[in-house]
């Protein structure tokens, strides 16, 4: 089954960005999963079970380094990337 999920990330620190650029680095690692980034959040979408371990993986990460952070995070059960067509302009 693939997913989509939109996530936004609020690390409660002064030095925002780093830690935010390195949780997108570190999700764009997967070459398995397509990322889709804009400046309000970032989109995933792929395989479910890779997505979720890669999301508990990258947020543990995160709340160990820095505890008072929020994601926001939404799941819809398909793939929009590919089901609102994007994909295809995308691969091209």
């Amino acid at each position: 089954m693939e997913i989509s999920v939109d996530i936004s990330m609020y690390p409660l620190q002064e030095e925002f960005r780093k830690p935010i650029l390195a949780f997108i680095n570190a999700i764009e690692n997967e070459t398995s999963i397509d990322v889709v980034k804009n400046d309000l959040s970032t989109q995933i979408h792929g395989d479910y079970n890779i997505i979720m371990k890669l999301l508990e993986k990258e947020m543990f990460s995160v709340f160990a380094q820095i505890p008072d952070s929020i994601f926001v995070l939404k799941f819809v059960g398909n793939n929009r990337l590919k089901k609102d067509g994007i994909y295809k302009e995308k691969r091209d």
